[in-house]
């Protein structure tokens, strides 16, 4: 059986107001080279200068991944030759990083962080024209230049792909709820992984950003090696890049070991002091990551943990879950614990499933599309007191993520209050049977179509406005009817 040994080294774009080394906005923006100074170009006689900001997350990162923080450190030029960095190097972290020797924890597995240090980004590349190798001439966008990035080295204690991509998913929540990441903006987390089968060579595949492009990257890795060694090839110590519409690594350059970097202190930066005090202070300031929330929604609040893990899967999601959670406390203070988990688990399954969908369905985050907490718990409020059916809700809810409005209104202006009437859910059920005669006809001969789908059929023509308890009650009865009129 092959031996498959991986270590990945994950750079995350730290979320601050500037840059790394100057005072340029840290934004993203499709507008090239509009965020740049003398300082983030690499401009002769510029000096840089370190953002507390950037120092204060690293340390926080530092204390989740139960690293051991350096009371000293400091950064080094890192000399290499080419477009994305104008001044011929890049300033990160060498001799001696912001911390090191750390691990975390996810699921049965434990994966060792060999360091974390600070360090700029380079510049963006655009190859136009196709892909690397097919690109006709390539572009530089400095923007980017000397955004602070976080790279997270683990030790090679993945097994598998799987394995990689669970922990970035993990990691990747930690930082978003440590607000050190905002997973929203691209290139915001991107890996180099190291692979190399049964003791060979180790291969680095470079800048691949999405947990499901690192299993496929990784997957096709293995499987490439392995086709090499079958065939009697040798494996040879190289970079590769990740091409996902190709799904396939490409040979970059042959692999640099760290005296090809010819690593020098950059002396126009000045020692990294972290005191005990300041350790203390991010201790305080450390969130309950989305692994503790899930305990405390399900040990506390009676929340199935399948529901706790949906909603904490996105920190703003959990923010807006427990803000609303509040609302309805304040509004009805009980005592009863029934009661109270019962309130909980409705709100725990509007979020999980009507909402999520609606959001992944319009490739959309909560914080992103501006519809207020106060808003859902409006329509969480009239879906629970019957004034609008749970399909109704939904319906409304596409609407609203894009279009932002009061549900009251919006339920006044549409006219999607349900109907409880029998006699008027009589006329919508008449009218799907006669639809689907056919239907009925097999429904009644014990063949075809099962009960559930005329409710559907009835819902669809009331436009979810339909209780469907009434619904089943009419239907059943002229079900049992031998009339085919449908009157």
């Amino acid at each position: 059986m092959t031996k498959v040994i991986i270590g990945l080294e994950v750079h995350t774009q730290l979320q601050t107001e500037t840059k790394l080394f100057c005072g340029c906005p840290n934004k993203f923006s499709k507008e090239p080279n509009i965020y740049i100074c003398d300082c983030c170009l690499g401009m002769p006689g510029s000096k840089p200068r370190t953002n507390a900001k950037a120092v204060e997350l690293a340390t926080k990162i530092a204390l989740a991944l139960n690293c051991k923080i350096s009371k000293e450190s400091f950064f080094s030029r890192k000399n290499y030759f080419y477009p994305d960095m104008s001044k011929n190097f890049q300033i990160t972290q060498y001799e001696i990083p912001i911390a090191a020797k750390g691990f975390l924890v996810f699921g049965k597995k434990k994966i060792r962080i060999g360091r974390m240090q600070l360090e700029e980004d380079p510049a963006r590349i655009e190859h136009v024209g196709g892909g690397i190798s097919e690109a006709k001439y390539v572009l530089v966008d400095y923007n980017r230049s000397g955004t602070p990035l976080c790279e997270i080295v683990t030790d090679p204690d993945f097994e598998n792909p799987a394995e990689a991509r669970d922990f970035l998913q993990t990691l990747a929540s930690m930082l978003e709820y440590m607000g050190a990441m905002d997973p929203s903006v691209e290139g915001s987390m991107r890996v180099d992984s190291n692979v190399s089968i049964d003791g060979g060579e180790r291969v680095e595949v470079k800048n691949i950003s999405g947990f499901k492009d690192v299993e496929k990257a990784l997957n096709y890795e293995i499987v490439r090696q392995s086709s090499l060694v079958k065939r009697g090839e040798k494996i040879k110590q190289e970079t590769r890049s990740w091409d996902p519409i190709a799904g396939v690594t490409r040979a970059l350059r042959t692999k640099e070991t760290e005296e090809d970097y010819g690593y020098i202190t950059e002396t126009d930066l000045p020692m990294i002091t972290i005191t005990s005090d300041k350790i203390e202070i991010a201790k305080k300031s450390m969130p309950e990551f989305a692994f503790q929330k899930v305990e405390r929604y399900v040990d506390k609040m009676g929340i199935e943990k399948e529901l706790a893990v949906s909603i904490t899967s996105e920190a703003d999601i959990a923010q807006s879950f427990e803000n609303v959670v509040k609302v309805f406390e304040n509004e009805s203070p009980s005592s009863d614990m029934e009661r109270r988990r019962s309130l909980y688990k409705f709100i725990a399954s509007f979020y999980a499933k009507q909402l999520k969908k609606t959001l992944n369905y319009s490739n959309l985050r909560l914080s992103k599309t501006g519809f207020k907490d106060a808003y859902i718990a409006q329509l969480i409020r009239m879906i629970r007191g019957g004034e609008i059916t749970e399909r109704a809700g939904e319906l409304l809810l596409r609407d609203l993520i894009l279009k932002p409005q009061n549900p009251e209104d919006a339920v006044r202006l549409r006219n999607i209050v349900r109907i409880s009437d029998e006699k008027e859910i009589e006329k919508f059920v008449n009218q799907a049977l006669a639809d689907n005669a056919t239907a009925v006809v097999e429904y009644r001969a014990g063949k075809g179509k099962a009960f559930e789908f005329f409710v559907g059929q009835v819902m669809r023509k009331t436009q979810g406005r339909g209780d469907p308890e009434v619904i089943r009650k009419v239907l059943e009865k002229k079900l049992k009817q031998p009339d085919r009129s449908f009157k």
